[in-house]
């Protein structure tokens, strides 16, 4: 089974927080923690994380917290992942540094490939409007819930 960290759980939680509440204003850290009951020492990282990455935007001062950089139709599941945990690989042969030990004689590295870049197709059309307002036949729809656990 494929599974994605935590930290890119919470991320992806954080964001679909800060979509629903986008009219209100900057949502401080505190707020999103305790929407969802996440550790907030652990979620003030992802937080940083993600504003130094550009999709969010923190806002100091005692009114400060942090808003999507962009529309949540803009942002995709795969950049808020990626952030977060980096290059997703299914397999440690699939890599940015190229071919394995086994590359002559390896025969599963294709079929590896071509379901490493469907899943990353399907993270890529998942946008965080999607996890607010599910739509039928959407990818998001079709996951219904389980965005964070995929099985393979």
């Amino acid at each position: 089974m494929l599974r994605l960290t935590k930290k890119a759980d919470y991320g992806l939680m954080a964001l679909k927080y800060l979509a629903e509440q986008s009219t209100n204003g900057a949502q401080s850290a505190k707020d999103i923690a305790e929407a969802y009951h996440i550790p907030p020492q652990l979620l003030a990282k992802i937080l940083q994380t993600l504003a130094k990455s550009g999709l969010l935007v923190s806002h100091a001062g005692t009114n400060g917290g942090y808003a999507l950089a962009r529309s949540a139709h803009d942002i995709s599941a795969f950049e808020v992942i990626r952030a977060i945990d980096g290059p997703l690989f299914i397999t440690s042969c699939i890599t940015i540094h190229g071919t394995c030990d086994l590359h002559g004689t390896c025969t599963i590295k294709e079929p590896l490939r071509k379901v490493n870049d469907s899943i990353k197709e399907l993270l890529s059309g998942i946008r965080v409007s999607d996890l607010i307002e599910p739509i039928e036949d959407s990818p998001a729809a079709a996951l219904a819930g389980g965005l964070v656990s995929i099985a393979l």
